[in-house]
């Protein structure tokens, strides 16, 4: 017997959120055991149309079928190594700039406000900008407060979105129902060519030089700048 059940109408669907977000976690054999009950919590609720609903279960079905390891190294090569389909917002939103450890304070402080304390040791080590613990906290909302909730992020999803369409995955159906639920727009948007994280992170070789912005390899030319001194402050220096 599943433990899903019929929402009543109006409310939050509270298992389809659950299943969406679940169903964009890393695709380990614990969560490939729960995916019919995932399929079965979408069909029951119904919150979302036939048409996306062929689209989950052609995901559901792909992760089923897959080879458990070439899963799960798709899933990396998706998720992992590109920004443009980074799974935490914040990524999207502040980068790797300062803003983000604020942004991240104050994402907390929403969650412990609506009475809910994060477990890292349940959401294995996630940062609380990963969209499935997102969409855990939003499936605990009103109504209302889940639509305006989807609603504030929306911009952000519609890029990941955007960006799964590019290279052809199904995960893109999540995105796409998650803001069919929140009664938001799917719509495609500008998305800058994506960048490879492991490049982009990757540390200069020991005294090979900087990158194109930094110094050059030993063997070859090095630039220098000339800058004008102040002549006051060598007179200045002089005489002291």
């Amino acid at each position: 017997m599943s433990v899903f059940s019929l929402k009543k109408a109006g409310a939050t669907p509270v298992y389809s959120l659950r299943a969406l977000a679940h169903l964009l976690g890393y695709p380990n054999a614990a969560l490939r055991d729960t995916l019919p009950d995932l399929q079965k919590a979408l069909i029951s609720e119904a919150a979302v149309d036939e048409s996306r609903l062929r689209g989950l279960s052609k995901l559901i079905g792909s992760l089923i079928d897959q080879d458990v390891f070439e899963t799960e190294q798709a899933y990396v090569e998706l998720f992992d190594k590109g920004r443009s389909t980074s799974l935490h917002l914040f990524e999207h939103v502040h980068g790797d700039s300062r803003d983000r450890g604020p942004a991240m304070i104050d994402l907390v402080k929403t969650y412990e406000q609506a009475g809910l304390m994060l477990d890292p040791t349940k959401v294995g080590g996630e940062l609380p900008d990963y969209l499935p613990v997102v969409l855990e906290f939003v499936s605990t909302l009103k109504a209302e407060q889940m639509r305006d909730f989807i609603g504030e992020i929306a911009h952000i999803l519609n890029a990941v979105h955007t960006a799964l369409i590019k290279r052809r995955s199904l995960y893109a159906h999540v995105l796409a129902a998650v803001l069919e639920i929140g009664q938001q727009k799917v719509e495609t948007v500008d998305v800058p060519d994506d960048e490879d994280l492991d490049a982009a992170w990757a540390e200069p070789e020991a005294f090979g030089g900087c990158s194109s912005k930094g110094q050059s390899s030993p063997d070859q030319p090095q630039p220098i700048q000339i800058v004008r001194r102040n002549a006051t402050s060598a007179q200045r220096g002089a005489s002291a």
